[in-house]
């Protein structure tokens, strides 16, 4: 399709060099037709760079549709990005800039982005970290995500943090017993955690999570909102700086 379209461009080049009545498409006889068809052609393979030129204008003007859309989609749903009252809030509280992720523990991406983003936040000093569970990659995804979930309601952020941390990295199969090994090791007293689990409460969080992603168009994991801008997929180290730097001016 790009390329048609990329064709269709270049033809509208090569146009420019047929005499005007003749680049009326809608009166050309037949011969007119077949002449303009083969002027087409010819000037194609004279100049086939220009078929790259029209390529590179097209991804150029769909990067740029696609961008405002989603600075839009951000925008329309800041509050709930932002400030949603039962996502974890880590970082520096009062940083410059808000990062957030939308993240599943069984997630290969997402382990691979943990390390990055913990360095980012540790050198930099400066960035409010906000975590959104979204598990959707079964049923391992979204019971780690309870897990994660209902420590934080019960026990609060620094527990959530540290039971956080022992997920992502985590590579059993969750089960009730892995699970209470991992809040036992933190000194929490499981059986609360896992009663809580298949609450309504926790389960709320999980549902208002996805109906917000649903709304952002993420349908993969990890996602980033890095102030206004969306960022879909892992990016390394590197690239996070550099956004940051952009977004500071």
């Amino acid at each position: 399709m790009l390329r048609q379209t990329a064709i269709a461009t270049a033809m509208t080049f090569a146009m420019m060099s047929t005499p005007a009545a003749a680049t009326d498409l809608t009166s050309m006889t037949a011969a007119e037709s077949a002449a303009f068809g083969a002027a087409v052609r010819n000037y194609l393979l004279e100049n086939p760079e220009v078929i790259m030129e029209a390529v590179q204008v097209l991804r150029d003007r769909e990067a740029a549709a696609e961008a405002q859309t989603d600075f839009d989609l951000v925008s329309v749903n800041a509050d709930d990005i932002f400030n949603d009252g039962y996502s974890f809030v880590g970082g520096n509280l009062e940083g410059d800039i808000t990062l957030v992720e939308f993240m599943d523990y069984r997630c290969g991406y997402c382990r691979k982005a943990y390390a990055d983003v913990e360095q980012l936040l540790a050198e930099d000093g400066n960035i409010k970290f906000i975590v959104k569970e979204f598990p959707i990659l079964g049923d391992a995804s979204t019971l780690t995500a309870q897990f994660a979930i209902a420590v934080k309601q019960l026990h609060g952020d620094e527990a959530y943090k540290s039971v956080h941390d022992a997920l992502i990295v985590f590579t059993g199969d969750p089960s009730e017993a892995s699970l209470s090994r991992i809040a036992s090791s933190f000194g929490l007293d499981p059986e609360p955690i896992l009663t809580r689990m298949s609450s309504p409460e926790v389960q709320a969080v999980i549902n208002d999570t996805r109906a917000l992603g649903a709304r952002l168009n993420i349908n993969g994991t990890p996602t980033f909102v890095m102030q206004d801008q969306l960022l879909r997929g892992y990016a390394p180290l590197d690239v996070m700086r550099q956004m940051v730097a952009e977004k500071r001016g």
